[in-house]
């Protein structure tokens, strides 16, 4: 039983994420367009001109990802 002021979430310490079915970007298959424009901001102190080049890269991805997934889902039946 928790004890007084002790919530819910706090007696839920298990391997399980709050919300199982939210992806997460470590899981996408992006990832490294991903980190790769992170790195880049870095490298460049946050000078967004110079990482062009992977933003495009990383937004490439990222549509082809959505138009697999929505194929993926026109394939599916609310019905069967």
């Amino acid at each position: 039983m928790p004890k007084v002021g002790e919530t819910a979430m706090a007696s839920s310490k298990g391997s399980t994420p709050p919300n199982p079915g939210a992806a997460r970007i470590a899981d996408s298959p992006c990832f490294p367009q991903y980190t790769a424009s992170l790195k880049c901001l870095e490298e460049f102190n946050s000078d967004k001109s110079k990482c062009q080049e992977h933003f495009d890269v990383y937004k490439e991805c990222k549509k082809k990802e959505r138009e697999a997934r929505l194929e993926r889902n026109r394939n599916r039946s609310f019905f069967s």
